[in-house]
């Protein structure tokens, strides 16, 4: 097999991997509040956007430590004991505890941290500055496939149910054990780079000293050094630019994975289906990142214009699914007691119209993470690991305040946060994506291969 042949395996491997843990975990998400709602008339009384809360703060502060701990451990290592602490997540559903539960959000967050920290490393070793749109593209679709597959499952096994039993419940958290157990042993199929350096290769070279460290280097120097660089890198100006458009993916993303759907289930007028079209918003929801990751990833090459176009596209089509979305849904729905909410909105509620904003919200976020994972590669293919724990640290505080918030501010006031932060995140991506094609200009390269 060729080097490249084996970097488009790996890349393959790895979105695979994403594909099987984040079907049982985004499914998990998508129902957890659901499922949690039906569970506190017992002994059992936690939250799940208090839990969502505590993954993402944890998950915020564990970025800054996270490049040093796959310094030290290496990417495959790291990824496949992240995986094993999802499953663990997972598993606190088939019999749920309050101490069992909200322990296991500390523990999968700094998890969390390490296998994204990991796998922004991964990716970028495996690519060079014109595969890395068609990897960010292909990792990107295998990752949202895990939207299609859980929530198809939950679609068609809730039909018509207004209540989630506890049979119903330990059947789906079994599978969904399984499915994230199945995804963490593929990591080991990820292969090894050659440590060779051929001309024009050695910004990868080097990369592949952090992927896969060797032990006659000192650990514990390339540990402070991968933190050292994380702190330098979070006050340049591109990466301070960008923050502002990380931190609209934080706040979209808890929308659609954790309130969205929430909002569905809480809907009374939806009739019997209102639990089975969580599961369809979510395979909607899917079929979007997809098609996004598809389209805006695998034909990159051709794209002559570059990020900016698709930048443009994604917050546009966010801004037609909140104002869809504020029409559509009861404006108490995110915070409905367990009886769900008889109120209407603007127009009567419509199962068509809730599922295509589920479409549209998965299209828009798909054309933002793709852009960014991207030009993080691009820009940072010698800092890849510091790069990337960044970006998650940004991401993730910002959908901890969301998951926090959402216990209390209604629909509108959340959609408002939503369009104010993205309209300012679509500009600082602007600006930094100017930036890097001038520098691009300046060594003579096309801009189309970005």
């Amino acid at each position: 097999m060729s080097p490249e042949s084996k970097k488009l395996f790996n890349i393959i491997v790895l979105g695979i991997s994403f594909m099987f843990i984040f079907t049982a975990f985004q499914t998990c998400g998508n129902i957890a509040q659901t499922v949690i709602t039906n569970l506190n008339n017992t002994d059992f009384h936690g939250s799940g956007y208090t839990s969502m809360s505590i993954i993402y703060g944890v998950f915020s502060a564990s970025n800054l430590v996270s490049p040093s701990v796959v310094a030290i451990v290496g990417p495959q290592l790291s990824m496949v004991v992240s995986g094993i602490f999802y499953s663990l997540y997972i598993a606190v559903f088939i019999q749920p505890a309050t101490w069992a539960f909200y322990t296991a959000s500390v523990f999968i967050g700094i998890a969390a941290a390490v296998l994204w920290t990991a796998q922004g490393n991964c990716l970028t070793v495996n690519s060079n500055e014109n595969t890395i749109g068609r990897n960010s593209g292909v990792f990107w679709a295998l990752l949202q496939s895990s939207l299609f597959f859980g929530n198809l499952y939950i679609y068609f096994a809730w039909q018509g149910k207004t209540h989630i039993s506890e049979s119903d419940r330990r059947t789906v958290f079994i599978a969904l054990t399984v499915i994230s157990l199945v995804g963490t042993v593929l990591f080991f199929l990820i292969r090894r780079q050659e440590d060779t350096k051929t001309p024009g290769e050695e910004d990868s070279a080097n990369e592949q000293v952090i992927c896969f460290p060797r032990s006659a280097q000192n650990k514990l120097t390339r540990a402070v050094a991968a933190f050292k660089k994380s702190i330098k890198l979070g006050f340049t100006k591109e990466i301070l630019l960008l923050s502002v458009t990380t931190a609209y993916t934080g706040l979209e993303l808890t929308f659609f994975s954790g309130v969205y759907g929430t909002c569905i289930g809480a809907v009374n007028r939806f009739g019997s289906e209102e639990k089975s079209l969580i599961g369809l918003s979510g395979i909607f929801i899917g079929v979007g990142e997809i098609l996004g990751g598809g389209i805006f990833g695998l034909l990159s090459k051709n794209n002559r214009f570059g990020r900016n176009p698709v930048v443009m596209l994604g917050i546009v089509v966010h801004f037609i699914a909140f104002y869809l979305i504020f029409f559509n849904m009861p404006n108490n729905a995110p915070i409905a007691s367990m009886e769900g909410t008889n109120d209407v909105a603007y127009m009567i509620p419509s199962k068509e119209v809730a599922v295509l904003c589920s479409f549209l919200l998965g299209l828009g976020d798909s054309c933002f993470n793709t852009q960014l994972l991207s030009i993080l590669g691009f820009l940072y293919s010698e800092d890849s690991a510091p790069a990337f724990a960044i970006f998650k640290f940004v991401q993730s505080i910002c959908a901890a305040v969301a998951y926090f918030y959402s216990n209390y501010f209604l629909l509108q006031w959340q959609l408002l946060i939503m369009v104010i932060v993205g309209f300012f995140g679509t500009i600082t991506f602007f600006a930094v994506e100017w930036e890097a094609a001038a520098a691009l200009a300046a060594r003579g390269s096309d801009y189309s291969s970005i």
